[in-house]
């Protein structure tokens, strides 16, 4: 076990733990998207291996007994670097404190990844559905960005459903990026990536919600696609719990059935959630 000095407002430079299961890695970029939301990236490991969709646990050197909680990693998996996408909670026990980071800071994560978002999860299909809410995104950011999706996927529809217009800003430079950069143009086709983001509370959107558009057929008529079809569709659900119940509900009325890394489906639902 190796340690690392810390250096705190409360207590000045201590020196606390690092357990043998848990990488301590620098902030190599923070942004901020809103007074609620931001993105930071942070080295990799050499060692380290996931499959783009998987979360890790994050923490910082702050403590003895950090607090950890589940973060899903926003980078795909041939990524150099790892990034993240987070939500600010005002007195949260891990969030209050990992908002405040800048570059140059250490963020510690355990070394093991899981989740249900990837591939293995999923029976073969034509389409692949992401439904997320909020930093729910950030597994997707991952799929997205990953080559094999579009091998095993004719076409992928991201949506998002955010309170405020700002809080889309991640998603939509996301999918702006996939399709302007030179690398990403060759793995993704003009119709391969839509996107469907709506905000609740303002502008055009308001009171769209994504359960809204499945049911009354909106988000399909918007987007020039066929519904969801459990023959040929796949779907992957992240965010908020009711969303993911509502969803969840949706899918199994019309004949989705859920899947797991040892028992592939037609859908995928992450239930790891960040304070």
């Amino acid at each position: 076990m190796s340690s690392l000095a810390q250096e705190t407002p409360e207590t000045g430079t201590q020196e606390f733990p690092i357990p043998a299961n848990v990488f301590a890695e620098t902030v190599t970029s923070v942004t901020h998207y809103t007074d609620r939301l931001f993105a930071f990236r942070m080295t990799r490991p050499q060692s380290f291996r996931f499959r783009s969709g998987e979360f890790v646990m994050i923490g910082l050197p702050n403590a003895e007994k950090p607090v950890y909680r589940a973060y899903s990693i926003a980078s795909p998996a041939w990524d150099e670097e790892l990034e993240f996408f987070s939500i600010k909670v005002p007195g949260g026990p891990l969030t209050e404190h990992l908002q405040k980071i800048k570059e140059g800071d250490t963020v510690l994560m355990r070394k093991k990844p899981t989740g249900t978002l990837v591939h293995d999860a999923l029976i073969p299909g034509k389409r692949l559905f992401m439904f997320s809410t909020g930093t729910g995104i950030a597994p997707f950011a991952s799929v997205l960005r990953d080559p094999e999706t579009y091998e095993k996927f004719d076409q992928v529809i991201l949506t998002q459903t955010c309170r405020e217009d700002a809080e889309l800003t991640y998603g939509r430079e996301l999918v702006e990026h996939m399709r302007t950069d030179e690398m990403m143009q060759e793995i993704v086709g003009e119709k391969q990536l839509l996107l469907h983001a709506t905000a609740t509370r303002e502008g055009e959107t308001k009171g769209e919600r994504v359960t809204t558009l499945i049911e009354n057929g909106k988000l399909f008529s918007d987007l020039g696609i066929e519904p969801l079809d459990p023959k040929t569709d796949r779907a992957m659900i992240c965010g908020s719990m009711a969303m993911l119940k509502d969803v969840e509900k949706i899918l199994q009325t019309r004949g989705f059935e859920e899947g797991a890394n040892n028992a592939p489906g037609s859908y995928v639902v992450e239930r790891a959630f960040v304070d």
